[in-house]
């Protein structure tokens, strides 16, 4: 490890599937250490962790950043959004955490855009139409199904909410992350009392509201980490805006992101309320707002089907004709929770790589349909599309997104946006900057510019054809009379 310039920073990033995290010099945005550390989701009925993982996951990856973690001034977690966490009187988790790819709450979902002013009531007052994914939804299915549990809950939270409450003893969160609930109000910024009355769900039972740049606390004793007594915690923020600080991102330039889910958003000086639902209007983490789209299949859908054909996720072969709809775990955008994957135009002389390189397509598709609802009008539209997360590195992600998009394509070259935003979340409070201006100065989002290439709108209406002759089909799902 070489000397820091400056102050040592911590960000976290608690994900679906593992918690990372960074040391970071606060001066130059240098990474000096790092450790990440997997959890588990069930595979059932419905998509499901203890929290208690995600806590010793962090100690695991802070561990494995060693004596660099031990100097840290600050620390600030990012974390997966929408995540239903339920405490007890003691702060034990009641039950599982229910996650943002759960979408048993769907049924719940249609109830309360039809209580509560249908979905232009929904967009006027928080910003967004729920679906299955909202934090909202999952606390009404909890109530309907599981009452006993909901008797048992002192404290509601979100996944950033849970780690950075153990580490300071109090319970908050920012904006960021509680506009994805469902039952924060954008016109307000303050919890929606009419919605939480609707859910029965009682204030009292929610984290504080802590503004940007605002300190949520200092590390308590008693934990098994390796910071200090009295180090600075940041208010954290959910992934999707944890990863927009990481870039630094200014008004107007599109990102997507390539994970576990794809998502598609932009900083905007609005507040958006599109009662399609098609753009959830999330708020950012400093003051702004984060319109955002997502898909709940990118990656792993991908993955999926490249290991059913026995294929590397890059054999991909080009062919015409071949359509599939990778909604293998239900889908977000479009609204079709009860849906699964649908293949079509398969023939004798279709090759597994065409069936994959369909996959890409497919998932690509969901995200471009979405991308130009998420922009401003006066948006550049031959500005560079910027490509994080993990697929953004994979060849045949980078071109199939140049080809259905159109655009010239970026990739920063620096990974961990979330953890990164986070870690600029950190030395903001040192510093008194604000993150994104951090993250700027940083050069986080630095990296290869692609060319554009023609828009293949052949492939793009196909596919649109498709899932319009196919809507009705998917929006009874599986097993359906």
């Amino acid at each position: 490890m070489s000397a820091a310039e400056g102050p040592l920073v911590v960000g976290v990033d608690t994900s679906t599937q593992s918690t990372k995290a960074l040391v970071v010099d606060a001066a130059t945005g240098q990474v000096v250490a790092s450790g990440q550390a997997p959890h588990t989701v069930s595979s059932g009925a419905g998509r499901e962790s203890d929290p208690r993982q995600w806590w010793d996951a962090l100690r695991e990856a802070l561990h494995q950043c060693g004596d660099a973690a031990r100097e840290a001034a600050a620390v600030s977690v990012g974390g997966q959004q929408h995540g239903l966490v339920t405490l007890d009187a003691r702060g034990e988790p009641v039950r599982p955490a229910l996650l943002w790819n759960d979408v048993r709450s769907a049924p719940q979902a249609r109830r309360l855009i039809e209580e509560l002013g249908g979905p232009k009531g929904w967009a006027e007052r928080t910003g967004s139409v729920p679906s299955a994914s909202f934090t909202v939804t999952k606390w009404a299915w909890l109530a309907e199904h599981e009452p006993e549990a909901v008797r048992a809950v002192k404290a509601v939270r979100l996944p950033h909410d849970y780690l950075t409450e153990r580490l300071t003893g109090e319970g908050t969160t920012d904006r960021g992350d509680a506009s994805g609930t469902g039952w924060w109000a954008s016109g307000t910024e303050a919890y929606d009392e009419e919605t939480l009355a609707r859910v029965g769900l009682d204030p009292a039972l929610l984290p504080r509201l802590v503004r940007p740049g605002e300190v949520a606390g200092t590390v308590r004793d008693g934990h098994d980490l390796p910071f200090s007594k009295g180090t600075l915690v940041a208010a954290g923020t959910g992934d999707n805006a944890a990863a927009a600080l990481g870039l630094g991102l200014r008004p107007g330039v599109p990102v997507m992101s390539l994970g576990t889910s794809g998502t598609v958003y932009a900083v905007s000086r609005h507040r958006f309320a599109d009662p399609t639902g098609t753009v959830a209007g999330f708020a950012d983490a400093r003051g702004d707002w984060l319109p955002l789209a997502c898909t709940l299949n990118c990656t792993l859908a991908v993955d999926r089907v490249a290991a059913l054909v026995g294929l590397d996720r890059e054999a991909v072969e080009p062919g015409t004709g071949l359509t599939l709809l990778p909604y293998l775990d239900g889908e977000r955008t479009p609204n079709l929770p009860r849906s699964s994957g649908l293949l079509h135009g398969l023939r004798h002389d279709t090759t597994a790589g065409q069936l994959l390189q369909a996959a890409y397509d497919g998932a690509v598709h969901s995200l471009l349909g979405a991308l130009d609802l998420v922009l401003d009008a006066d948006a550049d539209p031959s500005a560079p599309l910027l490509l994080i997360g993990g697929g953004a590195r994979g060849k045949a992600w980078q071109q199939t997104v140049r080809r259905l998009s159109g655009r010239p394509v970026q990739i920063p070259e620096a990974r961990e946006l979330v953890a990164l935003g986070a870690a600029a979340q950190a030395a903001g409070l040192l510093t008194g900057e604000d993150a994104a201006a951090v993250a700027r100065r940083w050069k986080t989002s630095a990296g290869p510019v692609l060319d554009a290439v023609e828009r293949d709108e052949a492939t793009l209406a196909r596919i649109s054809g498709v899932l319009s002759d196919a809507a009705p089909l998917l929006e009874r799902g599986p097993g359906s009379d």
